[in-house]
């Protein structure tokens, strides 16, 4: 059966193909490659927001189906398409069906990814056309969120140890998808460049981007650096490493990455420290992280390798911060994990300094096989400013994923 949805899926594409080409359906497959995921997720948040003394509900249905097709072309040329069936905006993110007050509503079909990748030269590949922004501030693909894509040209080359990566965008999709818009928004700290690229601007400034990357013994190391055309200027540095000490089997990964702001004298600098251990069937995460007092705004996507970030609780954006993350998890069944999971952060807002947002929740995640996995997610989340409660919710989660 899922061969022959597959199969479906190529000879539907291939049929539109052929009538230009007079390529017979067969030849036209054959070199076709796809792939995807389709993804559920039900949020029900039951939000008490106190300031102005109401209850929310808030439930809603997310769909999510990402289809990628690879064709060879010739021997040194690849054409790669991505399809997302979700969102309505430019986003590539879920379609989300709120049940409280609307009725079913059908997905918006979006070509998110439109491009060529040569690798006629040795340990090298170039990426012409529209695809993902594969930086460490940005999220390339994601099957269960938004997705950042851009028109332009990568490449990558390796020498011994080391490969380094170029690129150039000349549009993106960032005023719609990331959280660019609310991270940054309009301060009387930015310049007006900055200001005058707040909204849909923000996708049609240049992004340049270079970055190393390589592997010293266990641990591998990269530096990137990335500007965004009067807008802003960003490097960030990382090394990680895991080391398996027979019984206990143990990782660690810290990155420092520091964002300015054009014309602004705000520093942006968000440092983050993460350990993990795994011993048979436990294993634990211990992740620390801090912000410079001007700011901490340092991704475009809280989801991104230069943020980080729990379920609702995360560090990018917020100045003078103090971000924990402790998770413990079991591995009760070959199939079954069941972890639970505790999030806090301190920071300062133009407002006041002393705000803090915590959570903690209960999470199972079950592997029904190799391509189809779920988990349920409980648990509560608060927002105090000062000594006062702002926000005291109850969320839970059903997401189921299946990949082929």
């Amino acid at each position: 059966m899922k061969k022959f949805v597959k199969m479906s899926l190529i000879a539907a594409i291939a049929v539109a193909g052929t009538t230009a080409s007079a390529q017979p359906l067969t030849e036209a497959i054959k070199n076709v490659d796809v792939s995807g995921t389709m993804v559920y997720r039900y949020n029900d948040y039951q939000d008490d927001v106190k300031q102005t003394g109401t209850n929310h509900s808030n439930t809603v249905n997310h769909y999510k189906i990402g289809l990628n097709l690879k064709s060879k072309v010739n021997d040194d040329v690849t054409a790669n398409t991505r399809f997302v069936i979700g969102s309505q905006d430019a986003s590539a993110n879920f379609g989300k069906l709120d049940t409280q007050s609307n009725g079913d509503t059908n997905l918006d079909v979006e070509l998110t990814n439109a491009n060529f990748a040569y690798t006629g030269i040795a340990n090298t590949t170039v990426i012409v056309g529209k695809q993902g922004l594969t930086t460490p501030w940005t999220v390339a693909v994601d099957a269960s969120g938004n997705e950042q894509t851009g028109t332009g040209i990568l490449a990558l080359t390796t020498v011994g140890p080391v490969t380094i990566a170029g690129a150039y965008f000349n549009q993106t999709n960032l005023g719609d998808s990331g959280d660019a818009q609310s991270t940054f928004g309009k301060k009387s700290t930015n310049s007006d460049a900055v200001n005058d690229a707040i909204g849909q601007k923000f996708g049609s400034k240049d992004i340049y981007t270079v970055g190393v990357m390589g592997k010293v013994g266990p641990v591998a190391l990269d530096a990137w650096y990335l500007d965004m055309d009067n807008v802003f200027d960003t490097y960030t540095l990382g090394a990680n490493a895991s080391f398996d000490l027979d019984a206990v089997t143990l990782g660690g990964d810290i990155r420092y990455t520091s964002l300015d702001l054009d014309g602004s004298s705000d520093d942006n600098d968000l440092l983050q420290l993460t350990v993990t251990a795994k011993a048979g069937i436990f294993d634990a995460k211990v992740a620390y992280a801090t912000t410079d007092n001007d700011g901490g705004l340092v991704a475009l996507d809280t989801d991104a390798t230069t943020s980080i970030s729990a379920w609702s609780v995360d560090a990018n954006g917020k100045a003078d911060a103090d971000y924990w993350q402790v998770r413990l998890g079991f591995q009760v069944l070959p199939s079954l994990n069941i972890s639970a999971n505790y999030a806090n952060v301190d920071y300062s807002t133009a407002t006041s300094n002393d705000v803090e947002e915590e959570e903690y929740y209960a999470q199972f995640n079950y592997s029904m096989s190799k391509n189809l996995s779920a988990y349920l997610r409980y648990g509560q989340y608060t927002k105090d400013t000062g000594s006062t409660e702002n926000n005291d919710s109850t969320r839970g989660r059903i997401h189921v994923q299946y990949k082929f």
